[in-house]
């Protein structure tokens, strides 16, 4: 399994005297301000685009307006939010032009992605009523579910539940009062309650995964029927690019037989590898060298409830040396 300490990017950073003394703490900015926009925009390009203009607003500003800044860190926060907000806005119009289903881009190992801001409380020592735990903020299923949430809604729930923003600073930033962010975080928090079962214990997912890798391969239609919920549903993203299922594929037994099939297609040197996707077991599909597929699960009652499949290769740049 592949070990990721930072995110992945190829955006350098902003270029700029390093001599500057309060440049390194900017700068040292920039690896939570890509997470955050990443869960707020589900797209690791999208994300790091929104993090750049933030940096270039912070640089177009005069030595004096900078200076004048109490919080730097807070102030970026506060720019690359408001950016994310706008970005979710056109993305939905985006999105409905989108050929076939749209799936957030799936990460690597999840070791660089991180939440909350230094010296507040971790998530073992918060409600767990009133949180979301950084592996859920990151995972796949969760990702989906911001997906349907709309951007305001987005936005609370993230920066108060995932990077510990009060309420008062998040009215700040999305223009809403302190209770309506409340209520919006709280709303947000209900959906994703009711969006599935508990997840299955970490090594079990594990384990039901990498069953699911050797029936595959082997095109054991029986034995991944039983690995599967007969009401489990599997989502592929293509982008119109390479073939993919413009719909979701529904039932256990039809997932199976649609997986065999494109094992019987597939050359046979693709290879299937398991990795972390979003911070949960996975499979990545290599062919000749590049990365061709990157599948996600979620688990619960010990069956796979829901298969992500991300195919379109303007998503999969993170996983192409992987």
């Amino acid at each position: 399994m592949t070990n990721q300490s930072e995110p992945a990017h190829d955006q350098s950073e902003p270029a700029h005297d390093r001599s500057d003394g309060g440049l390194s703490a900017i700068i040292s900015e920039r690896r939570q301000l890509i997470n955050l926009a990443y869960r707020l925009l589900g797209s690791l390009a999208e994300a790091e685009d929104a993090v750049q203009e933030t940096y270039a607003r912070w640089y177009a500003m005069s030595r004096q307006q900078q200076d004048a800044i109490a919080s730097p860190g807070a102030w970026l926060t506060k720019v690359a939010s408001r950016i994310c907000l706008d970005l979710l806005g056109s993305a939905r119009a985006r999105r409905e032009t989108y050929v076939g289903e749209w799936i957030p881009e799936p990460l690597p190992d999840r070791n660089g992605w991180i939440g909350g801001r230094p010296g507040t409380a971790t998530a073992a020592t918060a409600d767990p009523a009133d949180r979301v735990t950084l592996d859920e903020s990151v995972s796949m299923a969760f990702l989906v579910v911001l997906e349907s949430m709309t951007p305001a809604q987005r936005v609370a729930l993230i920066l108060h539940d995932v990077f510990r923003y009060s309420f008062a600073e998040i009215a700040e930033i999305t223009g809403r009062t302190p209770a309506a962010c409340r209520e919006l975080a709280s709303s947000a928090r209900r959906r994703i309650r009711a969006s599935g079962p508990p997840e299955a214990p970490a090594a079990r997912q594990a384990g039901l995964v990498r069953n699911f890798k050797q029936a595959w391969e082997a095109r054991d239609i029986g034995t991944l029927i039983g690995l599967l919920d007969p009401g489990a549903t599997l989502t592929a993203d293509g982008g119109g690019i390479v073939s993919a299922a413009l719909r979701p594929v529904e039932g256990g037994e039809r997932i199976a037989r649609y997986l065999v099939d494109i094992a019987k297609r597939t050359p046979g040197n693709a290879t299937i590898l398991e990795r972390s996707v979003n911070g949960r077991p996975g499979l990545m599909v290599r062919r000749e060298g590049f990365t061709t597929g990157v599948y996600a699960f979620e688990v619960g009652d010990d069956r796979i409830q829901h298969i992500w499949a991300v195919r379109n290769p303007d998503k999969l740049r993170p996983w192409m040396m992987r």
